[in-house]
């Protein structure tokens, strides 16, 4: 930030003061706590998680706190924080088939293996508002299923054994780590997919829904949805194995896509994938219809011009935190900028009238 003021200094500390009272709010009512943000505005802190790149639930909660709950300058605080932390290792890749599962429901085949759970949800909510919530009160008893605990199975292997869908390739190079390297064009899949992991969920759903609607042709089924809890592996040197250092949860969604084939392929089903921190299935459906939008040219269909198609657009574009940044510099002082435009705006003028009053 510059100042080109005598005082500008001081204004700025004042304006810090005032954001501080400003985010208390009125003192007759009791303070939000961290706690309360992060059990009771669980999916606002999986957002933050998700597109901060940090899983921490209680950093996610102060990070919301300290912005006034505008969660893009809360992803902000969480990726400049992120910066600080010294990296100790890489774990291995997560097992989601055997995910604790919360909530796993598929739109493609009603009895599916290990059952459809449909979990804490809005699906099936009427969208009206529940003025109990006012009050201050104890929660409903509610009787739910335990998670599904045992190994559960994607119902994209179902497909798989029919060789009804296109085979994934071996992923056996480590990709490369898009929070340490710059983001360069073309990118392999596995540099989209962090691409759009962290992308603002609003951008990633138009481009989604655009997809939906024609831009694309990319008619999509959601062939499973899970959310749930998943152990997370880290390889010891010193013991020569790997260990468990924790649990995260993860919401996964893979989307099933025709295909008439091409040159190349056979027809077949394709698929779109999406993962992302917590509870964040409008986000993980985006994702997985972007990513499928994005596969045109290795699957060698035609380039419709489609915004979801074009690579560049998309992974340039998503990224809130660089967005951010770019549109707010503007509102800060362009003085000598605007002068001189002001100067060169006043001479096209002087010399238009000059021409038109020879003309006459």
């Amino acid at each position: 930030m510059y100042v080109a003021v005598k005082g500008g200094e001081a204004a700025i500390d004042n304006a810090h003061a005032w954001l501080a009272e400003e985010r208390r709010g009125d003192p007759g009512t009791a303070e939000l706590s961290v706690a309360q943000i992060r059990e009771q505005l669980a999916l606002a802190v999986n957002r933050v998680m998700a597109e901060g790149s940090l899983y921490d639930a209680d950093l996610a909660a102060l990070a919301i706190k300290q912005a006034r709950g505008d969660l893009i300058e809360a992803i902000f605080l969480i990726r400049a924080y992120r910066t600080t932390l010294p990296r100790f290792g890489g774990s291995k890749p997560v097992e989601t088939d055997k995910m604790a599962c919360d909530r796993r429901v598929s739109a493609t085949f009603k009895d599916a293996p290990g059952g459809q759970v449909l979990g804490p949800t809005f699906d099936y909510t009427h969208r009206l508002l529940d003025f109990k919530l006012m009050a201050d009160g104890a929660v409903p008893d509610a009787t739910h299923a335990d998670a599904l605990a045992q190994d559960t199975p994607h119902i994209m292997g179902f497909l798989d054994r029919e060789d009804l869908i296109q085979p994934e390739p071996a992923g056996d190079d480590t990709p490369p780590d898009l929070t340490r390297t710059p983001l360069e064009l073309p990118a392999d899949r596995a540099l989209r997919l962090q691409s759009l992991t962290r992308a603002d969920e609003g951008f990633i759903l138009g481009m989604a829904y655009s997809t939906q609607r024609g831009y694309a042709r990319n008619h999509a089924f959601v062939a499973e949805l899970r959310i749930g809890t998943v152990a997370v592996e880290m390889d010891i040197p010193e013991l020569g194995f790997a260990i468990e250092i924790g649990e995260i949860t993860l919401t996964e969604c893979e989307t099933v896509n025709q295909f008439k084939g091409s040159k190349t392929e056979p027809p077949q089903f394709t698929r779109g994938y999406g993962l992302v921190f917590g509870m964040t299935e409008r986000k993980a459906i985006s994702m997985a219809l972007v990513d499928r939008a994005l596969r045109w040219k290795e699957l060698g269909e035609d380039d419709l011009g489609a915004p979801a198609q074009d690579e560049e657009f998309v992974l340039y574009h998503a990224d809130n935190i660089q967005a951010t940044g770019f549109l707010e510099h503007i509102k800060l002082p362009h003085y000598v900028d605007f002068q001189s435009e002001l100067e060169l705006i006043r001479k096209l003028r002087r010399e238009a009238q000059s021409t038109h009053e020879a003309a006459e």
